[in-house]
């Protein structure tokens, strides 16, 4: 489609926004949005017809891009046919979609629990557990998310947790292997995957290992940086929650249907979870939908024992029909082996490359189409291009980064001294390509400020 200009329009959004809409993780008299006008495939367009190629998937969810037919279709089919029900009956749409996950989660987690999106599924995962062991703690990592609500928000490692953190909890967090800033003292991956296990057992036995019901991990984390897992870790986690009788729970919301090459990051390690939280890909976010994924021994605790726990909109119509249509549409279209190989044949090796000229670029790292770039002062002393939390001024490099980007045609993903390359799992390579020149470019801003 081709944008056509129209900034009267554009500017009534604008004004009806800034007059209306309170807006997430904002200071709201500091922000000026964007005024959208479509969107489509890999690309989206503002009110004055420029175009941006989005590196961002939305927010990392549009895993089949924008507007995919298919999808567009099944959601108008199930709106003309019967638009919502409630959840305690069975419905052609609810029980497809569930039908179609459990065919593609690992080992035996073939109950599907739906809920709105990601957040309130770490919730109701972390209930589960409790319930399921009768303890009350959870252990999570530092560089983790895990959603807005304010459970998820507890297990949340990064600074967006700080306003919020109770303290009360039941929420112990952990160092998780990060080689490239180390917090072990590691120089090799077979280093920082043993410190790091022997780290997490030492917090086990010292919280008590009767205490805790379970060990939550995004598989692959996604806005903390992508941290791809050293070989042996996921296992060793596994390992370890078996011996103690803990229930471990991999947080899919960002990694699964598709980002990393597989349908979820879990088969990337032969590492089977106890509970499977998910959302943004299972319908490319396009009626808001997540869930949670439950092996049998949990699913059995709840067989004669009321589960305490639901939602209105769970297992909504419209959300499941679009999910059994991208599901679907993914299947016939290759999109998951599209993801793997563009990320193993393009992605990597162009993102290695542009590391390579770019002084500001200190590390890649990443699989599928699920990537990040860390951004540094010196490469030599790892120092990041903008300190941990950065505002105001002292985030002024990345944000010339992010302008220059924006003023290429790419909408760049970046949090604090990181800029993610996450774009839609169906991206072709010429797309991948045009991103990478538009980021070549911005990249020579971000070395500016480099030593």
């Amino acid at each position: 489609m081709t944008p056509q200009p129209d900034p009267e329009a554009g500017a009534a959004v604008k004004a009806a926004d800034r007059a209306h809409v309170f807006h997430s993780w904002s200071a709201q008299e500091l922000i000026d949005p964007l005024a959208v006008a479509g969107a489509e495939g890999s690309y989206f367009w503002d009110y004055d017809g420029r175009r941006y190629l989005d590196f961002t998937s939305g927010l990392v969810y549009t895993n089949i891009g924008y507007q995919h037919p298919k999808v567009v279709a099944a959601i108008q089919e199930q709106a003309a046919r019967m638009t919502t029900f409630a959840p305690a009956f069975a419905v052609e749409a609810r029980s497809e979609a569930a039908r179609l996950i459990a065919e593609r989660t690992p080992g035996d987690l073939d109950k599907i629990f739906f809920t709105n999106g990601g957040a309130d599924a770490n919730e109701h995962a972390l209930r589960m557990a409790r319930l399921h062991t009768g303890r009350p703690k959870v252990l999570s990592a530092y560089r983790s998310y895990h959603g807005g609500t304010q459970q998820a928000i507890n297990l949340t490692g990064d600074p967006r947790r700080w306003a919020s953190d109770s303290a009360s909890a039941g929420v112990v967090h952990f160092w998780a292997p990060y080689l490239y800033r180390s917090r072990f003292y590691a120089e090799t991956e077979e280093q920082e995957c043993a410190r790091a296990l022997e780290h997490l057992e030492t917090t086990i036995v010292f919280e008590g290992p009767a205490t805790v019901a379970a060990i939550v991990l995004e598989t692959i984390p996604g806005t903390a940086g992508i941290m791809v897992p050293p070989p042996g870790y996921l296992a060793g986690v596994r390992e370890l929650c078996d011996r103690y009788g803990i229930v471990l729970i991999l947080d899919e919301v960002m990694a699964g249907f598709g980002r990393t090459g597989e349908w979820f990051a879990a088969d990337l390690y032969d590492v089977t979870p106890d509970l499977i939280t998910f959302a943004k890909g299972v319908n490319s976010g396009y009626v808001p939908l997540g869930g949670v994924a439950i092996s049998g021994a949990i699913a059995e605790t709840f067989a004669r024992r009321p589960y305490p726990g639901g939602l209105t909109y769970s297992g909504h119509p419209l959300a499941c029909a679009a999910a059994v249509a991208t599901i679907n549409a993914m299947a016939e279209e290759g999109v998951v082996e599209n993801a793997r190989t563009l990320g193993e044949t393009v992605v990597g090796p162009a993102l290695r490359e542009l590391a390579e000229r770019h002084p500001s670029v200190g590390e890649v790292r990443g699989v599928g189409m699920f990537w990040a770039l860390d951004l540094v002062k010196d490469k030599e002393t790892r120092e990041p291009l903008v300190p941990y939390n950065a505002a105001g001024e002292a985030n002024a490099p990345m944000a010339a980064f992010g302008a220059a980007a924006k003023r290429h045609g790419l909408w760049p993903f970046i949090n604090m001294n990181r800029t993610h390359v996450v774009p839609p799992c169906n991206v072709s390579e010429a797309e991948l390509k045009e991103g990478f020149a538009a980021l070549d470019a911005a990249l020579t801003v971000a070395d500016e400020h480099t030593v």
